[in-house]
């Protein structure tokens, strides 16, 4: 971990020792994963996801899935990149259906084959972004028949008729 990641987490080697308000952690953490190398974040996160304080760790690792996610959603290191995290948050299921979900969103993105199983299966965040933000008929006409809000169907089956 850099010198200041570490200063980030200092005090986290040994939880009993030191354990300050969720919220401290939580704002440490952010700090952390701000500063951190991206040859180190794996690493980070791993420390991170044994905290005492599952939800809140799963939350601040999700918090830079998504930054990282996004910036190197159509760059040719998101699938190393997403196999190291894959392997770190494989034990927390918000983390892995998170990482599943922006490796999802790079396949659209890139016009590379997905089932209609995985877009059914993805979480509302990923389903409205799409809603949203995705011009392929394929896309938008499945979450307006079966998207798993009534905003995502509405959003979609309006963005498909201007498609159309």
């Amino acid at each position: 971990m850099t010198e200041t990641a570490a200063a980030g987490t200092e005090g986290f080697e040994d939880f009993e020792d030191f354990e300050p308000d969720e919220h401290v952690r939580f704002a440490r953490y952010r700090r952390a994963f701000a500063e951190v190398a991206p040859e180190e974040a794996a690493d980070l996160a791993a420390r991170v996801l044994t905290d005492p304080e599952p939800s809140m760790a799963s939350c601040a690792v999700c918090e830079y899935l998504n930054r990282r996610a996004a910036e190197l959603l159509t760059e040719p290191g998101f699938p190393a990149w997403h196999r190291e995290l894959a392997t770190v948050v494989a034990a927390d299921p918000y983390a892995t259906r998170r990482l599943r979900d922006w490796a999802l969103l790079r396949t659209i993105t890139l016009g590379e084959p997905w089932e209609e199983s995985q877009l059914l299966a993805a979480e509302n965040w990923l389903q409205g972004r799409l809603a949203e933000e995705s011009s392929a008929p394929a896309v938008l006409d499945i979450l307006a028949d079966r998207g798993r809000t009534r905003r995502t169907r509405n959003i979609s089956a309006s963005r498909l008729r201007h498609l159309r």
